[in-house]
């Protein structure tokens, strides 16, 4: 009888990043883009999403399948991502990416959006956290994406509050 073997992940392949960044818009209200409305994201930040599809389910609940359009450094990019999480309470929602771009070069890619209100002001925190797995040692950890996220983040309070 032969020993069956788990492939364990490398831990040297696997990694975390995260960005948090201040807005001013409302903690729910940023949220809600996300959760409710990712459709949105495309009109709010134009340079950097060029669309959102609703490919599969309903926007912002979980097992939805959505299809990004984006441009990242200058490149045409793709993505299809499944909500995997949802908690409206903690203004959580977390994608899991299963194809596009990004697969390239990382067998798993996960991305958590977390929104929580400043404490004794006005507007919020979001914080992206990004949980991945090279597919090789060759493959550099994704830090490019930080000011991606964060750029597109004050886009989307800017064009938040000019909706308001």
């Amino acid at each position: 009888m032969a020993d069956t073997v788990e492939a364990m992940p490398n831990p040297s392949l696997l990694g975390e990043l995260e960005v948090e960044v201040e807005i001013k818009a409302p903690a729910a209200t940023f949220y809600h883009i996300y959760a409710g409305r990712p459709h949105h994201v495309a009109k709010a930040t134009p340079r950097n999403v060029q669309s959102c599809d609703l490919h599969d389910g309903e926007w912002g609940t979980v097992g939805s399948i959505v299809f990004w359009n984006y441009v990242h450094e200058g490149q045409a990019k793709v993505a299809k991502e499944r909500i995997e999480l949802v908690e409206p309470e903690k203004k959580l929602i977390k994608f899991r990416v299963i194809e596009g771009d990004v697969m390239a070069e990382y067998k798993s890619f996960l991305i958590t959006i977390q929104v929580t209100p400043k404490e004794g002001g006005v507007g919020s925190v979001v914080k992206w956290h990004l949980e991945y797995e090279k597919i090789d040692e060759n493959v550099a950890h994704p830090e490019n994406l930080l000011p991606f996220f964060a750029e597109m983040t004050r886009e989307i309070d800017e064009h938040l509050l000019s909706e308001e």
